[in-house]
């Protein structure tokens, strides 16, 4: 049966870098191991500029009868002025809340030929594979009430930090599940000692705990976590966290592999539908000159055939393409190195499609 991918360039460098992605998906559809529709929509400033809203309703629905989607990036300078409802980034929110796409999952692996690239010695960071687990619907980012008002004569700002108990488990289920395939440990990232919503947190993760009898649990608080990233990060296997700590702490764990161009993610609901992307962002200062990095949106894919559209083998073959190019010593400018050769984001894309020909 045909699997329907949407795809959702978005703004910046998300053009470039999802075209590459596509190349390599036309490939596969070509090499007859993929059978799968793609419909490509507007979404952030590309969706407010079509339809003067970031996320637009047709791009809604085609998310919600797509097996999977494929984001580029949103964002821009452009942007800033609009009222916050208007900006792309609401277009990001709208789609991981209507989708309930309440779990993300952001690796942090590190691969041999980019050990001098990361900015920790090799012997630290050798053989690094994290996974973090970030719940991506809750917590303060959602949290109401919220506004900028007044108070005893000066401007006051607040946001709520809130877990619903269900909410919490299905996060933690989906850690638990995800370790049982690796290393069978999770660590659960918090603020118990100064936040109720936190102390219910890890009460919840204990909970959770005893139906995965196999995996091993542990607590840690969000600052010791991102001092322990930076001192000892192969200490970690799965780590699991809230919204906010969870954003914070993934972009920790991403420059300790040398690159966050290489660092693809996936947003997960309960029946396995997810969107996948890149976590560097829209890059609107390098956006047009042909240099971005596509192997994160690349390597999106291989996460995609992985969580969505159950293709294990097909993924691992993206993996290893992208495993061969590094071996030949192609790089872009953010992951170039002495004795390397650098490329572009196409003449990138192209080399993969070669590796997978071989």
């Amino acid at each position: 049966m045909t699997q329907k991918i949407a795809i959702l360039p978005g703004d910046g460098i998300g053009k470039e870098i999802v075209a590459e992605a596509v190349k390599v998906i036309e490939f596969l559809k070509a090499d007859g191991v993929l059978d799968v529709e793609l419909n490509e929509a507007p979404v952030g400033g590309a969706g407010y500029d079509a339809d003067g809203e970031p996320l637009p309703a047709a791009t809604l629905a085609l998310c919600k009868e797509s097996d999977a989607i494929l984001l580029g990036a949103v964002g821009g300078p452009q942007y800033e002025s609009l009222p916050r409802e208007k900006r792309p980034e609401k277009g990001l929110l709208g789609l991981r809340s209507e989708l309930e796409l309440f779990s993300n999952l952001r690796p942090a692996i590190l691969y041999p030929q980019l050990a001098d690239a990361s900015s920790l010695k090799p012997e630290i960071v050798s053989g690094l594979d994290i996974m973090i687990v970030r719940e991506l619907t809750g917590g303060i980012y959602f949290g109401q009430p919220r506004e900028i008002t007044e108070k005893d004569g000066e401007r006051y700002a607040y946001n709520t930090a809130g877990y619903k108990e269900s909410e919490i488990e299905r996060i933690g289920r989906s850690a638990f599940e995800i370790a049982m395939k690796r290393d069978k440990r999770v660590c659960s990232v918090d603020k118990a000692n100064v936040l109720e919503v936190s102390e219910l947190w890890r009460e919840v993760m204990e909970n959770v705990a005893k139906d995965y009898p196999e995996v091993e649990l542990s607590h840690m608080y969000v600052d010791n976590a991102a001092m322990q990233l930076v001192k000892w990060p192969k200490q970690f296997d799965v780590m699991v966290t809230s919204n906010l700590f969870g954003d914070v702490l993934s972009d920790c764990a991403a420059m300790l592999t040398g690159s966050i161009g290489m660092l693809p993610s996936a947003s997960l609901d309960s029946n396995g539908r997810g969107m996948y992307e890149p976590i560097h962002g829209s890059a609107p200062d390098i956006a047009g000159k042909g240099i971005a990095n596509p192997l994160a949106t690349i390597l999106s894919i291989s996460m995609m055939l992985r969580y969505s559209l159950n293709n294990e083998a097909v993924a691992q073959r993206i993996d290893d393409a992208v495993g061969k190019v590094l071996d030949q010593g192609l790089r872009t400018p953010d992951i170039m190195s002495e004795g390397c050769t650098e490329v572009g984001t196409a003449a990138m894309g192209d080399a993969v499609v070669e590796a997978l020909k071989a």
